[in-house]
C-alpha cells in the first residue's frame, strides 16, 4: 500500500501543472478593473491581462491625494488598461508626475509607452533605468500631495527589482517580490532571501502587491515566505546531505562526494516519479533546485562535479558540513 503523502506517478506532468496553475487560478477572488476603496490615497487599476503568472493582473497604483498623483508600475501594455487610467485622470482633472517601475518584467512595464504618449511630461524611473528613464537610487524618496514614496532596493525576483514604502500608511508597494496569492519566483534565490529579509526589516503593516489582494498584515506573510525559502532549502540540502552521508560510509576516503545526485535524482527523492524530458521539470522544478543547490554552494556547504558523457552536474554535500 503507498504512502498517503506519496506523490502519483507523473505528478510534475506538464498537463498536471497546467491543471494545476489553472485550478488555482480560479480559485482567486475577483478584482475590480478600479478600485478606489483598498486606501485613502491609494487607487488600483488592474492590467486587463489576468493569466496562470499574472493572477488576477498586474496590478499598478495611482497615489497621492492632489491633482497630481504618482503612478507605480503601468500594466503589459492593453490598450484597455491605458483608457482606464486615463479616463480616470480626466475625469477626475488629474494628473502623473512620476511613474515608478518595480522592474523590468513587460508586464509591468509595458504601458510606459501609452502614459508617455498621453502626457510627455510624465517621468518615468527604475533602478536600473532604459533609455530616457531616471535611475531610482536606495532610499530615495519621491513626493506628492498626501503621499510620501521612499525606494528600497530589493533585488532577487529580478536583478533591478525596487520596492517603494508609503511613509503616511506604513505600507509597502512589493512589486512581485511578494504577491497577493502563493508564492513568487526569483532569479537570484540568495539575494531574494535577503531581500525578504530587508523587507521585514522595515515593518511595514500593509503591502501592495504586483498581482492579487492587498497585503493586510504584511509581517506575517513575509514571515510565511521567509520560512517556506528555508523550508525548502533544508529540505534539498537534506536530499543531498543523507545520500553523502551513505556514500562516504562504503568508501575508504571522507570526501563525502561518492556520485552525488543529479537535479532528477533530487527531485526524485523529494517528490517521487519525474520525467527529464518532463516539460514542467525543465521550466519550473530543475531552475528552482538548481537555484537552491547553487545557493547552498556559495554556502559552502554542497558541491559539484560533472559525470559521464554528457557532463552531467551531480551534487554532493561538503564533508566539513556532513
Amino acid at each position: 500500500m503507498a504512502s498517503p503523502t506519496a506523490k502519483p506517478q507523473g505528478f510534475y506532468s506538464s498537463g498536471f501543472w497546467v491543471d494545476y496553475l489553472s485550478t488555482q487560478r480560479s480559485k482567486l477572488p475577483a478584482l475590480p478593473d478600479v478600485d478606489e476603496d483598498i486606501s485613502g490615497c491609494v487607487v488600483r487599476f488592474l492590467g486587463g491581462n489576468p493569466g496562470n503568472m499574472q493572477l488576477q493582473g498586474t496590478n499598478t497604483y495611482l497615489v497621492g491625494t492632489g491633482s497630481t498623483r504618482i503612478l507605480i508600475d503601468t500594466g503589459e501594455g492593453f490598450p484597455q488598461w491605458a483608457k482606464r487610467v486615463t479616463r480616470y485622470l480626466e475625469d477626475h482633472d488629474l494628473s502623473i508626475s512620476h511613474v515608478l517601475l518595480t522592474h523590468w518584467h513587460g508586464d509591468h512595464t509595458g504601458g510606459v509607452a501609452d502614459l508617455v504618449a498621453y502626457d510627455a511630461r510624465t517621468t518615468v524611473h527604475k533602478h536600473t533605468p532604459d533609455p530616457f528613464q531616471h535611475a531610482i537610487a536606495d532610499g530615495q524618496v519621491f513626493r506628492t500631495e498626501g503621499a510620501t514614496l521612499r525606494a528600497v532596493l530589493t533585488p532577487g525576483h529580478t536583478t533591478d527589482h525596487a520596492c517603494f514604502v508609503l511613509e503616511e500608511e506604513s505600507a509597502l508597494f512589493t512589486g512581485d517580490n511578494v504577491l497577493g496569492h502563493g508564492y513568487s519566483v526569483a532569479e537570484d534565490l540568495g539575494a531574494y532571501t535577503a531581500s525578504l529579509r530587508l523587507m521585514a526589516r522595515l515593518e511595514c503593516r500593509v503591502g501592495y502587491p504586483g498581482h492579487g489582494v492587498v497585503i493586510r498584515d504584511l509581517p506575517r506573510k513575509l514571515a510565511m515566505y521567509i520560512a517556506q525559502r528555508e523550508a525548502r532549502e533544508r529540505q534539498i540540502y537534506a536530499a543531498v546531505l543523507q545520500n553523502s552521508s551513505s556514500s562516504s560510509s562504503s568508501r575508504s576516503n571522507s570526501s563525502g562526494e561518492g556520485e552525488g545526485l543529479s537535479t532528477t535524482d533530487i527531485s526524485r527523492v523529494l517528490y517521487g516519479a519525474v520525467s527529464e524530458d518532463n516539460a514542467a521539470f525543465e521550466s519550473a522544478l530543475k531552475p528552482l533546485l538548481n537555484q537552491v543547490l547553487f545557493m547552498l554552494a556559495e554556502h559552502g556547504k554542497v558541491g559539484s562535479k560533472l559525470v559521464g558523457l554528457d557532463k552531467t552536474r551531480h551534487w554532493f554535500a561538503r564533508a566539513q558540513s556532513m
